[in-house]
């Protein structure tokens, strides 16, 4: 086998290395939650009320703007705060961060300790561009 064909095999791992790393970043492979698009997350927000609203972005993400009725708590805080959580562990919790990524990681943390998330795809970003309200200070 010569240096090039070695090269060419070499790129052709790596770049489906990456496309298989992007498809688990974004959830859409290897996810044991569910992914829905913003109107279905508004939609079960208004008619079911054993339903949680879970903001995973920052603090500062957060006073920008919100979906109303959203509880705060960010990714890299969620292992340790997910007591916070407790009294709605039989609830499902719709989980948004700003574009889709960071609730994926929240989801999977979320089931690993028991709970039901739904993954809101493309997050506020995708909400906003539904037209669907955000509550801003």
């Amino acid at each position: 086998m010569t240096n090039k064909q070695m090269m060419n095999i070499f790129y052709t791992l790596a770049i489906a290395g990456l496309a298989i790393y992007f498809a688990y970043v974004k959830g859409w492979i290897f996810s044991d939650f569910e992914s829905i698009n913003p109107k279905s997350a508004y939609e079960l927000l208004q008619n079911d009320t054993n339903v949680t609203l879970l903001d995973v972005r920052t603090p500062d993400e957060f006073s920008k703007g919100h979906i109303s009725g959203a509880t705060l708590i960010p990714v890299d805080e969620l292992s340790h705060n997910i007591s916070k959580l407790s009294d709605v562990k039989d609830t499902k919790i719709i989980v948004y961060c700003h574009s889709g990524t960071r609730s994926v990681a929240a989801s999977r943390i979320l089931v690993e300790n028991g709970f039901v998330p739904l993954n809101v795809t493309g997050g506020i970003t995708a909400w906003k561009a539904q037209g669907l309200a955000v509550t801003e200070f």
